[in-house]
C-alpha cells in the first residue's frame, strides 16, 4: 500500500463500475484445508469501491450512494492499522448494508521484517503462530461487526523486499497460518498486495497450500480493469476473486461529504451481512 494507508491516514481503496452483486461460490481455490466443510455461498460484487481510513459516518455514506460506488472497504482490525474506527461498529455495517453498501473487511496485520510498513514485524520463529493467532482475532472482529461466516477476510501486506529468502519464507509461512485458520472458522482468505512484491509472492508461489484464493493487487496505473492489467497467468484468480487498487489519493466530494480514498476494480467476494 501507498505510505498513507501504514500512517495516521492509512489506505483508502474503491472498485470499477458500480456494478451487480452476484452469489458464487468461487475464491476457495488455493487451498488443502477446507475440502472437507461446506461453505456458504460466496457473495460477489463487481463493481466501483472504495476505501479511507476510518469508515465514514452513516450520513456520509448515505450521502455516497450515488451509483458511482458500490462497495466500501473497511479496516476491522490488526496491530498495524492506522485508524480508531468510532464509526465501525455492527449497527453501522448493518446500516450501510441497507443503504446498499457492499462491504470488504481488511484486516492490517503483522508485516513483513524486510518491509517498512508497520511496526509489529513478522518474526520466523513465530510466524506460524502469530498468523493463527492474529487469524483468530481477524475472525472475532469480523463477527462482532456482523460479518458473517462464509464472508472473506483480506489480510493487507505491505511492500517489502522478496529476495530476502528468510523473510520471504517467514511472510508465506504467517499468510499461510492466518489462511489456514480463517478457514478453519469458515471464512474466506483475501490478500492485499503490490504487484512487484507482497501479491506478486503470492502469485508466484510454487507451493499453493494455504494461500488466499482472492488477490487484491496494488497497480496504480489508472485502469478500471481487473483483466487487461492483470500480471500474472490469465488461468490464476478466476471466478471472481481479484480486485485492483489503481489510483490512489483521489479527493472526491458528493452530498457534501469529502473524503480522500483510493479506486479499485472489484471483482470479488465481499461480506455476508444479511
Amino acid at each position: 500500500m501507498a505510505d498513507h494507508r501504514q500512517s495516521k491516514k492509512r489506505r483508502y481503496i474503491s472498485w470499477g463500475v458500480a456494478g451487480a452483486v452476484v452469489v458464487a461460490g468461487g475464491g476457495i481455490a488455493a487451498t488443502t484445508s477446507m475440502a472437507a466443510t461446506t461453505w456458504p455461498a460466496q457473495k460477489t460484487y463487481t463493481g466501483r469501491a472504495f476505501d479511507t481510513c476510518a469508515a465514514p459516518s452513516l450520513a456520509a455514506m448515505k450521502a455516497w450512494h450515488t451509483g458511482f460506488y458500490g462497495a466500501a472497504a473497511v479496516y476491522i482490525g490488526g496491530k498495524n492499522r492506522g485508524c480508531s474506527q468510532p464509526n465501525l461498529t455492527a449497527s453501522w455495517v448493518k446500516s450501510v448494508s441497507t443503504v446498499g453498501w457492499k462491504l470488504i473487511p481488511l484486516y492490517v496485520g503483522s508485516q513483513p521484517s524486510c518491509g517498512s510498513g508497520g511496526s509489529v514485524k513478522i518474526s520466523a520463529s513465530t510466524a506460524a503462530s502469530v498468523g493463527k493467532s492474529e487469524a483468530d482475532d481477524a475472525v472475532a472482529k469480523a463477527s462482532a461487526l456482523g460479518m458473517k461466516a462464509g464472508s472473506p477476510i483480506f489480510l493487507d501486506m505491505e511492500a517489502y523486499d522478496t529476495t530476502n529468502t528468510s523473510c520471504n519464507n517467514a511472510v508465506l509461512t504467517y499468510v499461510r497460518a492466518f489462511d489456514k485458520e480463517l478457514h478453519a472458522k469458515t471464512y474466506r482468505a483475501g490478500y492485499y498486495g503490490f504487484t512487484s512484491s507482497s501479491a506478486k509472492a503470492i502469485a508466484t508461489a510454487t507451493d499453493k497450500t494455504d494461500l488466499p484464493g482472492n488477490l487484491w493487487y496494488a497497480l496504480w496505473d489508472k485502469t478500471n480493469t481487473t483483466t487487461s492489467d492483470w500480471p500474472w497467468g490469465s488461468t490464476q484468480f478466476t471466478g471472481h476473486s481479484r480486485g485492483h487498487q489503481y489510483m490512489v489519493n483521489s479527493k472526491e466530494s458528493r452530498g457534501g461529504y469529502t473524503i480522500t480514498v483510493d479506486r479499485d476494480a472489484w471483482d470479488g467476494p465481499v461480506a455476508i451481512t444479511g
